[in-house]
């Protein structure tokens, strides 16, 4: 998908249940451990925050949660904006990428279906950047998509992802293009190196919540 074109921007919103095995669910989870540590009048930073699919979630269960969210496309951001309708007044949202953020500190933190697309020379910083603009203790979750480069892995975990997009209804022949983009233009590392990396950035307690076909997703806490 191109997040500067306005037709693919105004569907996003189907894409995700569609390709993500239980969005929802994922959405629930992450709002469960950032709430975990993070009080009823939370400050909450939201990298990758276009479309505004998990503020709307967020912001609707914990109505004393004050969020800014962050994304590179000024189309999505638009989406976001039309996606939050009343709840903006708890949003601020800011066009770039993880330096545009303030620098805080955050009572926690997500970025939900994004570090997939962030350059590996370019993921350790962004997670270091994120870190610093923590509380120490604060929550961050992640969820991407994340899967093993060993020998076939890469491409039959690819496979099950079209098999289940085609599952939920997206077109075979778009499925299929879908995974091979995926497997091609986009910088995926292993669950192994994500998680390192997690950690070299200066998260402690780093632990998988949740798995799903080429997703896997952490929360770990600012040290």
């Amino acid at each position: 998908m191109s997040f500067s074109d306005p037709d693919a921007v105004a569907r996003y919103a189907d894409g995700p249940v569609r390709l993500v095995p239980g969005f929802h669910g994922l959405q629930r989870m992450a709002a469960l451990l950032l709430a975990e540590r993070c009080g009823p009048d939370a400050r909450l930073l939201v990298l990758g925050a276009g479309g505004g699919l998990e503020l709307k979630a967020f912001a609707e269960w914990y109505p004393g949660w004050r969020f800014v969210g962050v994304d590179p496309s000024a189309e999505m951001l638009g989406l976001a904006t039309r996606t939050l309708g009343s709840l903006c007044d708890r949003v601020a949202l800011h066009e770039g990428y993880i330096d545009s953020a303030p620098e805080g500190p955050f009572d926690g933190a997500t970025c939900l279906l994004t570090l997939h697309f962030v350059p590996e020379d370019e993921r350790l910083r962004t997670l270091v950047a994120l870190r610093q603009r923590l509380k120490p203790g604060a929550p961050l979750v992640v969820a991407h998509h994340s899967i093993s480069q060993a020998g076939d892995e890469k491409r039959i975990w690819l496979d099950r992802y079209a098999a289940f997009a085609a599952a939920s209804g997206v077109p075979p022949e778009n499925t299929r293009n879908a995974a091979e983009a995926i497997g091609a233009r986009l910088p995926v590392l292993s669950p192994e190196q994500d998680e390192a990396l997690l950690r070299e950035a200066g998260f402690t307690g780093v632990s998988l919540f949740y798995a799903g076909f080429t997703f896997r997703g952490w929360v770990g806490y600012a040290g």
